[in-house]
């Protein structure tokens, strides 16, 4: 049944239908990095549909086709996908990424995400950086590293976003269709945050390069940045 395509869901269709016992992607042999990168993209946003729909140049049809119809209709349609299919994704990620662990493996979600988007799918860069007035770096994702602030206990994402662009002198060149972010990750000993607020709106204004902003103190246009 994978010709009809299902939308995003939405605010109480979302809590109806995601909520409970067996609902998400079902975990399997280290999917865990993947199953929460997909379930972030697409169970409630069409901001990447694009990678569903769209013959990009480079564009592999049958990866496409697994992603869409046996991922994510099922999750936005019921709530929740098997392993086999996830499994399925991974059987043919590994078969086009010359990487035989993507099966069995634990990855960084920027290798899976750097993997379909790019060398599968053939996605142009979402993000473009550039630190310190250097060349500017185009990227699929965006990591946060950040040195621990005792101030920060239970931080929200808006919080690590600016202190990790301020730490390493980032500066966004232009406002991203689609800003991926990864929070912190650390091992099972120890991790830096035991909770992470999500912030449901995202304020860029003070990470864009070049970006008009009005001063703290009188409010006109800033000319000077601290």
């Amino acid at each position: 049944d994978g010709a009809e395509s299902f939308p995003p869901l939405r605010n109480e269709a979302a809590v109806r239908v995601l909520q409970g016992r067996m609902k998400g992607i079902q975990g399997h042999c280290n999917s865990c990095y993947m199953d929460a990168a997909l379930f972030s993209l697409f169970s409630c946003t069409s901001v990447l549909d694009s990678m569903l729909f769209m013959p990009f140049p480079l564009c592999d049809r049958n990866v496409q086709g697994i992603l869409r119809d046996e991922i994510v209709n099922p999750l936005r349609r019921t709530g929740f996908v098997r392993a086999s299919s996830v499994m399925h994704l991974r059987e043919q990620l590994t078969d086009k990424g010359q990487c035989s662990s993507f099966t069995n493996a634990e990855k960084d979600p920027e290798e899976f995400l750097n993997l379909i988007m790019q060398q599968i799918l053939g996605i142009e860069p979402l993000l473009k950086l550039q630190s310190g007035g250097q060349k500017e770096q185009e990227c699929y994702c965006y990591q946060i590293f950040m040195d621990k602030q005792e101030d920060l206990v239970v931080p929200d994402v808006q919080q690590l976003v600016e202190r990790s662009f301020l730490s390493s002198d980032l500066k966004l060149v232009e406002i991203p269709s689609c800003f991926i972010i990864q929070m912190p990750r650390f091992g099972k000993e120890y991790k830096m945050f035991s909770k992470i607020i999500p912030s449901l709106e995202l304020d860029i204004t003070d990470l864009l390069l070049d970006s008009p902003r009005e001063c703290c103190l009188c409010g006109d246009v800033a000319t000077l940045e601290c």
